[in-house]
């Protein structure tokens, strides 16, 4: 039976990814896992694997296309097999009693509120342009305006009128990046005589979408914040003492990620995440690594980092940077992250709040290592100080839990151990 290649979801938010090339060719063969495209996506090029073993045909997308996503672009087929309409109507028919749809339409029909069994698809199961024009006819009849729920979000944000925005499909629908490009009104402003007009920079893709996705974090996730200093002569002596029996190098975000891994165990509602007016309490420790990149920043997750070794997981840090940098990371390593570290001590930064990365409940910012004086027993003594402040999302995470995990981290800083207990 024929597999279909579509183009992959990385993230609820995304809607589109871009087909930057195929890495084989129609007709070639190919075998399940081995790279099969190279798609853009909202927060990273990566290389898409192949989903079966067989003959690829049936290639309809180009280099260059904007595709929907969990729309097919391609089949995988058997040697023997023929790719034919017809074939996959009977295939499809076998599993008539079944209601087949993509990822993407089950999403927006969800969103939505829409029964699946009310749609009828134009082929063997329902995309979402099948979803959109039943909501065109739908919103016909209540007169409202056919927009996706991103399109309506952003568009509330901007205080723009929905009416007023033209609809890029065929069918007037608007979408996210109908909003982008719609100005809102300004006000008559006199500017001063011969006022230079400002340089426009030109963002990318990644810039754009990483806007999109801070803005919705900010204005939908509920933060508090709660800072501690923190004493880091024993880290400081904990690096040095681990760089000299690892071959890898050993840098402090290593050592606070297995930490914080150590902490997210005892503390499992910092690991969890706002779900459907439930807490999801996730069951793997997913640490992610806020990097910048020239095109914006992007978040790498090291899986099951409260299993790793320190060596483990210098050596997963530097991989995934340096992919990160080459703009060359999987889809396994940007997704599943149940909470992040942000670390702007390498820039000289003594403190600053992060906003949350969705769906996850907390990030950590880290500040750099500086001598301050402080109480030591009743008297003034220099010593090397940091600050954390811990970014919170409150419908998860209460003032309380939220103190307690940041005094293990402490704890286990100023004692690292510790984790020896």
């Amino acid at each position: 039976m024929a597999k279909d290649v579509i183009m992959p979801a990385l993230g609820m938010a995304q809607e589109t990814g871009t087909l930057l090339q195929w890495l084989k060719s129609p007709g070639d063969t190919v075998t399940k896992g081995e790279p099969l495209m190279e798609v853009e996506t909202d927060k990273a090029n990566v290389e898409v694997e192949a989903p079966a073993s067989g003959i690829l045909s049936n290639v309809s997308a180009q280099p260059g296309d904007v595709i929907p996503v969990g729309q097919t672009i391609a089949l995988i087929v058997a040697p023997s097999e023929t790719a034919t309409k017809a074939d996959r109507s009977s295939a499809s028919n076998a599993a008539a009693t079944l209601i087949a749809a993509t990822p993407i339409a089950m999403r927006v029909a969800a969103e939505h509120n829409i029964d699946l069994s009310q749609i009828k698809p134009k082929g063997d199961r329902i995309q979402k342009d099948d979803v959109l024009a039943f909501l065109t006819v739908k919103a016909q009849g209540d007169g409202r305006v056919l927009a996706s729920p991103k399109a309506r979000r952003l568009a509330q944000e901007r205080k723009l009128d929905l009416r007023a925005i033209s609809g890029s499909r065929p069918d007037g629908a608007v979408l996210a990046a109908d909003v982008a490009a719609a100005q809102a009104p300004t006000p008559i402003a006199i500017a001063p005589i011969e006022a230079a007009a400002p340089e426009m920079l030109g963002v990318s893709r990644m810039w754009r979408v990483m806007v999109e996705r801070i803005s919705q974090a900010w204005t939908t996730i509920p933060h508090f914040y709660l800072m501690r200093e923190v004493n880091a002569t024993r880290l400081m002596a904990w690096r040095d003492d681990v760089q000299k029996r690892a071959g890898e190098k050993i840098t402090y975000t290593d050592l606070l990620m297995k930490l914080t891994a150590a902490a997210l165990r005892q503390h499992p509602r910092l690991n969890a995440s706002w779900q459907n007016g439930s807490i999801a309490l996730n069951p793997d420790i997913n640490i992610g690594l806020a990097v910048a990149v020239d095109e914006g920043l992007i978040v790498p997750v090291i899986h099951h980092a409260d299993h790793m070794s320190l060596s483990q997981l210098a050596a997963q840090r530097a991989e995934l940077i340096a992919k990160a940098q080459a703009n060359k990371l999987p889809l396994d390593d940007i997704s599943g992250g149940t909470f992040t570290i942000s670390n702007l001590g390498m820039y000289g930064v003594d403190a600053f709040n992060a906003i949350i990365n969705p769906p996850q409940a907390a990030i950590l910012a880290v500040s750099r290592i500086a001598d301050r004086v402080v109480a030591l027993n009743g008297q003034p003594v220099v010593q090397p100080m940091m600050t954390f402040s811990l970014s919170c999302d409150h419908r998860v995470v209460d003032g309380a839990r939220g103190a307690q995990f940041l005094q293990t981290v402490a704890e286990l800083v100023e004692d690292p151990m510790r984790l020896l207990d």
